[in-house]
């Protein structure tokens, strides 16, 4: 086998037949293209021949394999020749070195038919070859930016997750080399987005380009339906509020899409925001505009003596407050989170397993003297968290005061009377709702167990349940807000007992 270094490439050739297989050549770089083994298909037929790509490492990327002598192989390789023509018996051969954004990165493209190459089939071979090297500097950008996107959505998630464990020094560090002055606040509101999940990257893209650079947008890990922003704003601002209009008008402008968002909240209070949010998202499905607001309904903390109930959360919280730091803000985080949402859920939100969920719940029960297993337990420690999250400081003349009971805070006239309103509505159905929801929160909220104090089927239980939802307007399968809502109503009408909770003890 010979080989000579090829002084023919690049020629220029005149006449209709150049301009046919030159415009051929340039469809190859049209959107629609783009197709490195399409070009090297093209490029064998074009000469009569056969052709193949190979890698640095010799391995074949498109084409026919072709026999090769290793040795001109390395050559083009190294960049010693451009390119190279050999014959090797009744075959012809041309080797062109693909130059590629890295060197490591460079291929050959071979070219073998049984006749000689002319002027016309070398040219169509360098100028193949320059269209390849094309076409593998665009994947390889197209590469480097799905790379980038990646690790920038990885890098929002865990300025995400930072603040979810109330973080924000960190957050700020992690946020500051993309984002420059993006957490530079002292308030945000979080926005939970739902559409469909197969238009989720393309809903996250519409939020960012809304929200002009001003919020953080994630894909949220828990569910792929949805998409979480958290939108700062300074004090005294809007608190995210000019982000929440742009977003409210995505919505409109996008059917079977739904927004959710919270009330504004301290950076650090981020966690409460989402919560709320994933609430406000459940009462927007059912909302003619598609958007609902956290504090668009009456919840029944705010039928509650302010001071006392700021009170009785510090003090209930107040364990707590002998941890370090950091462990203070990892159970408060977790045990928000596993208070609204599964622990698998609120796993993948911290991004921590599902144990360590569960592991810091248990520790956060024993600190707080209460078994947050139980659904009353929970719905005291969820109001007692939800009210430390408030702005409002602790009124410095009740930090101390013990005398405030949980059963004290429901026992107001306004909150039963909300109580009566609400759970009253269940009466209108034929079906003891009532009676059966009743049982179902003494028994954990699970289905089998309230069946058998009911002496009736699970499945009766779930259906009077579900059958309950619509009535009540909350969701009660999902743990969560809702749940506890309905938790509190049965409390301050007396069907269910006061929890036990630390430093408490049961009302005479």
């Amino acid at each position: 086998m010979a080989g000579r270094e090829d002084g023919e490439a690049g020629a220029q050739r005149s006449g209709s037949g150049g301009a046919a297989w030159a415009e051929e050549l340039l469809d190859q770089l049209r959107p629609a293209g783009r197709d490195v083994r399409k070009v090297v298909a093209w490029l064998a037929e074009s000469v009569g021949g056969t052709a193949c790509l190979l890698d640095g490492d010799g391995a074949l990327l498109a084409g026919e394999p072709v026999a090769l002598d290793e040795k001109p192989v390395a050559d083009v390789l190294a960049g010693r020749l451009a390119s190279a023509a050999l014959q090797d018996r009744e075959r012809h051969l041309r080797l062109v070195r693909v130059g590629a954004p890295s060197p490591s990165a460079a291929g050959v493209l071979a070219v073998a038919r049984p006749t000689p190459f002319d002027r016309h089939g070398a040219e169509l071979i360098s100028r193949t070859a320059a269209v390849v090297e094309l076409l593998l500097r665009a994947q390889e950008t197209a590469s480097a930016g799905r790379r980038l996107e990646r690790a920038t959505a990885a890098l929002r998630l865990a300025v995400l997750q930072l603040l979810m464990v109330e973080d924000t020094v960190s957050a700020r560090r992690v946020a500051a080399g993309l984002w420059p002055g993006l957490l530079d606040a002292d308030t945000a509101r979080v926005y939970v987005m739902q559409g469909r999940r197969d238009e989720r990257d393309r809903l996250a893209a519409d939020c960012l380009d809304a929200t002009g650079g001003r919020a953080l947008v994630v894909l949220c890990p828990a569910d792929d339906e949805h998409v979480i922003v958290v939108a700062p704003g300074r004090g005294g601002g809007d608190g995210g509020q000019g982000s929440g209009d742009a977003l409210r008008a995505l919505v409109a402008a996008r059917p079977g899409t739904y927004l959710g968002g919270s009330a504004r909240h301290g950076l650090a209070r981020t966690a409460t925001g989402y919560a709320q949010a994933v609430s406000a998202l459940a009462v927007a499905r059912f909302s003619p505009h598609g958007a609902a607001m956290y504090a668009e309904r009456t919840r029944p903390e705010r039928l509650m003596d302010p001071e006392a109930l700021r009170a009785w959360s510090a003090r209930l919280l107040r364990p707590l407050d002998a941890l370090a730091h950091h462990t203070r803000a990892e159970l408060l985080a977790t045990t928000r989170l596993g208070l609204e949402f599964t622990a698998v859920a609120a796993a993948r939100i911290l991004g921590v397993s599902r144990n360590t969920v569960r592991a810091r719940m248990e520790r956060a029960g024993e600190l707080l003297g209460t078994d947050l297993t139980h659904l009353p337990a929970r719905a005291a420690v969820h109001l007692a968290l939800n009210t430390q999250a408030s702005l409002d400081p602790v009124p410095e003349r009740f930090a101390g005061d013990g005398g405030v009971r949980f059963a004290d805070l429901l026992a107001g006239t306004a909150v039963r009377a909300w109580a009566d309103e609400l759970l009253g509505r269940l009466t209108a159905d034929g079906r003891d709702l009532r009676g059966t929801l009743r049982a179902w929160i003494a028994a954990g909220g699970n289905a089998e167990r309230a069946a058998h104090l009911l002496g009736v089927h699970a499945q009766t239980v779930r259906e009077h349940v579900r059958g309950a939802e619509p009535v009540l307007e909350r969701r009660l399968l999902a743990t969560g807000s809702d749940q506890y809502e309905v938790v509190l109503a049965h409390l301050a009408v007396g069907d269910l007992e006061p929890p036990a909770l630390g430093g408490e003890s049961r009302p005479e």
